[in-house]
């Protein structure tokens, strides 16, 4: 030994000048102990003794001998030739004995030799045993050196076999004290060696490179985590633990203890997971051989159980402290510290494992749960100290670029909604560090923790409650523009669905928020509703100052459709971003931007329609305004489908299906009304039509089908000789519109002028009538029709205009026309084959209007019945104008005449007779009296009553009959009878009692009180009657009647018909007309 310890002090100089650093020894003094050890191995163990202390506490698992499997063990202790022994303890494979024996030892190199024994309690003996001199049972053994001994050490031993046949299992305790002369102040050599391997560490972290940092030794293999230093101070340790016999165990806990200290260090929390985790395996991983449990064993170490506990339990707490602020403590952007964060967790998770396995608590923290509080308290820390300093973060981290003379001043309050800008964009940056950082570091419990969704989980729910809180304040007062909120409401939108909308607890939920902000929004559709209606305006006025132009070479509309579909769309991209978590919210938003949509297309169709007659002058701007239109329509159905099409909101499809009737409603008055600023020119055009028709002359059927071919071909030159003028014009006309107009509008405009066209010719070919502004009066009617039937002329001089048309009259200046008042039978067929050229025409081969709606058109039947009239009998007629003219009496809003409008009443009564025999019918009447007559004259009024029967076939009997007068009085008695026969080749429904009340004027026409009509069809049905018949100013006619009216007036040389005609035009005159009052 003394040549080995000068060949080692000679070679290995570095080991020696280490410890003398380490224990800051003097050179002489170190001199002076090297010189003492010396001494002492050249003394050798002639002067050794010791005193040893050795308690035999228990065992753990001894194998059972005796049959009824369990044994009765005992210990013998020797050490030397001193032997002792235990009590024995029956039946007990864990046995406990706590038997302490001393003994003297004088040579270093003795052992102590504990042995386990099974006595045999039973008188009956094994021959084997007999044989071997053996009494008991070998149970195991454990050979130990007193060298290896030193001071108080309580210890676990495994038993060992005495030969390969042995069979052995379990363990024994054992409490062994030595006391050294002349070493009695010594400390234990495992005291010692903690000391040694602490000082070493501690002198090498400090006298390095970098202070204070531990350099871990880089080694590689099974055994690597058994070197703790680097040499020569590995060398040192492994020395004296060989020595004294230190167990490896307790080498790796005394490790662990000094990198404990230092556990901040890079690389240090990887290599002190290694640690434990091969600590834990000591403990925990017991063999078949070993029954103690992991407990036990670990009660029983060297290095105290108390003490490595409240280590394990201090570097616990340390690193949950470190991990609630794990974004301080291991930022992202150091990889190294990465390493240690993901080391850490695995650190945590072995003394998760050391409590549960070796300690064996019932239920220690699991590791992930610990992660998971730890990541949790980190969330809130953070979110606060964002929130605290959302300004300054913000300034920091993302606006590092901005000039020096930028303004810093932050927010006056959090109230302001760039302060949630800010914030959620600091958010973000968290959350994606997690996710890129951090959740690929923190990955031992993928099933329990993901580090991004918990980061997002945590923030948008500490977020999300403060953002209300701001939000319900500012629903009380609006603290920002509508425009912030909306892009404030767009980033949550982003922030929610981005990160939190697929993680727990919000997966599948539907988030609250968008309730918040369903107000903002509002607000905000109800703004930008009042900014498109101006931008709406705007965009007009510049087309009207650009005139209209095209909004580009090959389309037909102009730049404003363009602009405000443009600005709908970018608007409606707005509402589609919205979240639709909530359909209700959503609906409402989508029902207020159709309201939208509606306000805008209708001021601009308003607009239009305003401006339109200003500009149906020039024809081409008047059709882009149509094609305007249009569009509108064609832009709102695309909008439309954009919109969601079918599954669209009910209200807001109603909505947009109102804009489109409108719109069409509008187009199609606007067709009208520019088709009509050609009114005049096309009647210019139908009245020279009338003119040449008047100069056909010549016989021929009505009906072009009953015609002979050769009379045909004439016909047909006649009409196309008749059409020319209007043909011209249309053409020219239509042209230049199918250039201008979309085919949609052109097809429009087309049913249009197809109207006025038809109406035209009716009116002034067929039924020329009165010029009036407004409606034809019954006055006007008489005065003009009594004058055909009095004067009769060939031709007379009437203007344009009808009834209940929607055509405009001539005005006064209008200069005349002569009409044709009556029709030849082929000016007739030259009419109607004429009509059927006008319709090819508009047909257009397919590329106008169809033909069924031509045929079907009511202009076109009203004209074609017109002039079916024009050789109608007039017994045909006057049976067509019974029949159609049901309503005589009413005035002219279709009522019954009031009481201030009725001028008294007629009392009669009617029988109605038919003969059997001859089929014949007799109508007799009797006129009662007339009461209340409403007259007012300056003379003496002699009322009297004029009874006309109205029918068919009555030229050739009485058809008139009259009382006498009555002197002064307006309610004179009459009682007179008369009788009308009637053919037998009509019904009684075919005739009408047409009865005048009348004032007699000597030298004059007698004028007219009133009239009343009353069809015997009513009579008919029950064969008499007694009845007061109000008296009217005259009898109202619909156009059916009027056209009636109007043909018979033209039939000079038809005596019934001039009789008709007076009867049906005649009326009061409005100035005798007075209140009963007055008259009384």
């Amino acid at each position: 030994m003394k040549e080995r310890m000068e060949h080692t002090e000679h070679s290995r100089p570095d080991v020696f000048e280490l410890i003398r650093s380490v224990f800051s020894v003097d050179p002489k003094l170190h001199a002076g102990y090297m010189k003492a050890v010396k001494q002492s191995v050249l003394d050798g163990t002639s002067k050794w003794s010791a005193k040893l202390s050795i308690t035999v506490i228990c065992a753990q698992g001894l194998i059972g001998k005796d049959k009824t499997g369990t044994s009765d063990p005992y210990v013998t202790v020797q050490v030397g030739k001193t032997k002792k022994r235990t009590k024995t303890v029956l039946q007990d494979l864990n046995p406990i004995w706590n038997e302490p024996f001393l003994f003297d030892c004088h040579n270093s190199s003795d052992r102590i030799k504990v042995r386990v024994w099974n006595e045999d309690v039973n008188s009956c003996k094994p021959l084997r045993t007999i044989l071997s001199q053996e009494t008991h049972e070998f149970l195991g053994m454990k050979v130990i050196d007193v060298r290896m001994l030193s001071g108080t050490s309580d210890l676990w031993y495994n038993l060992e076999k005495r030969t390969d046949k042995s069979a052995v299992s379990g363990a024994i305790r054992l409490q062994i004290s030595v006391e050294i002369k002349g070493e009695e102040k010594v400390a234990p050599y495992h005291v010692q060696y903690s000391c040694l391997h602490e000082n070493l560490f501690h002198y090498l972290c400090e006298h390095q490179q970098d202070p204070g940092l531990v350099k871990l030794p880089d080694v590689k293999g099974d055994n690597s985590w058994k070197v703790y230093l680097e040499e020569p101070a590995q060398e040192i340790i492994n020395e004296f633990a060989m020595r004294y016999g230190v167990e490896s165990i307790y080498q790796a806990m005394t490790h662990f203890s000094c990198l404990s200290a230092k556990y901040m260090c890079p690389g240090v929390p990887a290599a002190m997971s290694t640690l434990l985790a091969n600590i834990n395996a000591y403990y925990a991983h017991t063999t078949a051989t070993i029954a103690v449990s992991a407990s036990d064993r670990f009660a029983a170490s060297n290095f105290g159980k108390e003490k490595f506990v409240k280590l394990l339990d201090q570097l616990h707490n340390s690193l949950r402290i470190d991990l609630s602020v794990y974004r301080n403590t291991y930022p992202s952007t150091d990889y190294t510290r990465l390493k240690d964060l993901k080391s850490t967790v695995d650190l945590l998770t072995s003394i998760t494992f050391f409590r549960l396995k070796v300690q064996e608590l019932s239920s220690p923290p699991r590791a992930s749960t610990i992660v998971k509080d730890c990541v949790k308290a980190c969330m809130k820390t953070t979110y606060q100290f964002l929130f605290d300093n959302c300004y300054e973060l913000y300034q920091r981290e993302f606006l590092r670029c901005e000039s020096p003379g930028a303004p810093t001043t932050a927010p006056n309050s959090k109230d302001s909604v760039e302060f949630w800008d800010q914030l959620i964009v600091l958010i973000v940056s968290v959350i994606e560090e997690d996710k890129t950082c951090y959740t690929s570091v923190l990955n031992q419990f993928p099933q329990e923790l993901n580090v991004g969704h918990l980061s997002a989980s945590i923030l948008w729910n500490l977020f999300s409650q403060d953002l209300k809180f701001v939000l319900e304040e500012h629903e009380q007062e609006m603290l920002c523009r509508n425009t912030d909120y909306m892009n404030l409401h767009f980033k949550v939108n982003e922030l929610y669905f981005k990160y939190a909308a697929h993680v727990p607890p919000y997966k599948g939920q539907i988030p609250e928020y968008t309730k918040w902000f369903e107000q903002f929004v509002m607000k905000w559709l109800s703004e930008n509703e009042d900014v498109s209606i101006e931008y709406t305006k705007s965009a007009f006025e510049r087309d009207k100052k650009d005139k209209f132009q095209k909004a580009s070479e090959h389309a037909l509309f102009s730049c404003s459709v363009t602009d405000i579909f443009t600005q709908l769309n970018q608007c409606f991209v707005v509402v589609k971003r919205l979240d639709r978590s909530y359909p209700e919210v959503f609906q409402n938003y989508v029902r207020k931007f159709s309201q939208t949509i509606q306000k805008v297309l209708l001021k601009y169709a308003e607009l239009v329609i305003v401006d339109f007659d200003n500009y149906t002058s020039s024809h081409g701007i008047a059709c882009i305004m149509l094609n305007n239109i249009q569009q509108l329509r064609v832009q709102l159905e695309k909008l439309f489908e954009v919109m969601g099409g079918d599954e669209l909101d009910h209200e807001a499809a109603g909505t947009l299906t109102s804009i489109q009737q409108k719109l069409n409603v509008h187009l199609d008055d606007l067709c009208f009304r520019l088709a009509s600023s050609l009114i005049p020119q096309i009647r210019e055009c139908v009245v020279e039509l009338s003119q040449l028709l008047s100069r056909v002359s010549g016989q021929g059927l009505n009906q072009v089908g009953f015609l002979p071919p050769a009379q045909r071909a004439s016909v047909q030159l006649d009409a196309d000789a008749i059409l020319q003028p209007l043909m011209d014009f249309l053409h020219g006309s239509l042209v230049l519109t199918a250039q201008l107009c979309e085919k949609t509008v052109l097809k429009r405009f087309l049913k249009e002028l197809w109207k006025i066209v038809i109406t035209c010719l009716e009116q002034t070919v067929l039924l020329p009538t009165l010029a009036n502004d407004k409606q034809v009066g019954i006055g006007d009617v008489s005065r003009v029709l009594l004058k055909n039937v009095t004067e009769m002329p060939s031709r007379v001089s009437m203007t344009l205009g009808s009834q209940g048309d929607r055509l405009p009259s001539q005005g006064k200046d209008t200069p005349t026309n002569e009409i044709l008042l009556n029709m030849s039978p082929k000016q007739c067929a030259v009419l109607d084959l004429a009509l059927d050229t006008i319709k090819q025409y508009f047909h257009a081969q397919g590329g106008g209007l169809r033909k069924v709606y031509l045929e079907k058109s009511r202009e076109l039947q009203s004209l074609r019945y017109a002039l079916s009239l024009y050789t109608q009998t007039t017994d045909t007629l006057i049976r067509t104008f019974v029949a159609t003219q049901t309503c005589q009496a009413l005035n002219r809003d279709g009522a019954a005449p009031g009481e201030e409008e009725s001028f008294g009443d007629l009392s009669i009564q009617v029988d109605l007779f038919t003969h059997p025999g001859t089929g014949e019918h007799k109508v007799t009447i009797k006129v009662v009296a007339a009461n209340n007559i409403r007259w007012k004259t300056p003379a003496m009024i002699r009322p009297f009553v004029e009874v006309n029967l109205i029918g068919p076939h009555l030229n050739d009997k009485k058809r008139q009959f009259t009382t006498k007068t009555k002197s002064n009085t307006l309610s004179p008695k009459f009682n007179e009878t008369f009788q009308f026969i009637l053919s037998n080749e009509s019904e009684p429904a075919c005739y009408e009692l047409h009865i005048c009340t009348k004032d007699y004027c000597f030298a004059r026409d007698d004028l007219l009180i009133g009239v009343c009509v009353l069809p015997l069809r009513e009579v008919a049905q029950c064969g008499s009657c007694a009845c007061f018949l109000p008296l009217a100013a005259g009898v109202h006619l619909d156009d059916t009647g009027l056209t009636i009216l109007r043909i018979l007036s033209q039939r000079t040389n038809d005596e019934v018909a001039k009789e008709f005609s007076k009867l049906k035009s005649d009326c009061r005159r409005s100035e005798v007309v007075v209140d009963l009052s007055d008259s009384q």
